[in-house]
């Protein structure tokens, strides 16, 4: 675990990074909730109905406008390809969700399982699917463990510039949380 001590309650541009499964959104939430901040999904900026990616121009507009608040904001979502340095450039603090690989998965079974199960409505209409989180190279389980390794080699370097936090455990993400207060 990498804390970046101090610097936790004074962020007020705030980005959640991690694979699939690893809390992102449910961290987000808490956070933002917690130092009264919004709270920017980028999956729901990033998907219309019927799963269809918005253009990129059109994603980097809704981005940057969300971006614009200036309370500050948390941001939960993993575009960098897309997106560049747009988020990662206006972060105060990154806070990497690096938990093992079997944690995100057995995370993501019962998440998709409980999702698809009660047809649960993720944004725009977008609702997860049996084949599309088994079936092929775009399947949500193959892009978990795809993105695991690469996120292990890459992000250490991307993060560099700005004050982040590496949290590995389930343990480690609620004991970071516990310091934080608005």
């Amino acid at each position: 675990m990498r804390y970046c001590r101090g610097v936790s309650t004074a962020a007020r541009r705030i980005v959640i990074k991690g694979g699939s499964g690893s809390g992102k959104s449910t961290l987000a939430v808490e956070l933002a909730r917690r130092l009264n901040l919004p709270h920017v999904e980028l999956d729901a900026l990033h998907w219309d109905a019927n799963w269809r990616p918005v253009s990129g121009t059109e994603f980097e507009a809704r981005v940057a406008a969300a971006l614009d608040d200036t309370r500050g904001w948390v941001v939960d979502g993993n575009y960098d390809s897309q997106l560049g340095g747009l988020v990662l450039e206006r972060a105060q603090l990154i806070v990497w969700l690096d938990l093992p690989l079997g944690a995100k998965l057995w995370r993501l079974v019962g998440r998709t399982s409980r999702r698809i199960l009660q047809k649960e409505e993720l944004w725009n209409g977008n609702r997860e699917s049996l084949q599309g989180a088994l079936w092929g190279r775009e399947s949500l389980f193959w892009w978990t463990v795809t993105s695991h390794f690469r996120h292990g080699r890459e992000w250490p370097m991307r993060f560099a510039r700005t004050p982040f936090v590496r949290l590995r455990t389930p343990e480690e993400v609620r004991a970071w949380l516990a310091t934080v207060t608005g």
